[in-house]
């Protein structure tokens, strides 16, 4: 079972432009993918769950945001992320 700690480290490395990046649109989207996922998963199992359901809505808002950002300053980036991730055009 990989832990979060290293799936993050994992999707961090598989999304980041440089050695160094932790910041980029790609990697930022990567992670909030991974944890709305998650959320939709712990969801579907609770559904009374109401702050859950709060923070999901926020994350994916965030998400909705950035990539309207990087569909706005590269498209052929967005393009292959949104392919990549398995996310529906904005």
């Amino acid at each position: 079972m990989v832990t979060e700690k290293e799936n993050k480290t994992d999707l961090i490395q598989k999304y980041s432009r440089h050695e160094k990046d932790t910041g980029s649109p790609e990697v930022q989207i990567a992670l909030l993918t991974d944890r709305i996922l998650y959320l939709t998963d712990h969801l579907r199992e609770h559904k009374h769950d109401e702050s859950s359901r709060r923070g999901l809505l926020k994350l994916v808002g965030r998400r909705r945001r950035l990539l309207r950002y990087l569909r706005s300053k590269d498209y052929n980036r967005f393009v292959a992320l949104t392919k990549e991730l398995g996310i529906r055009k904005v």
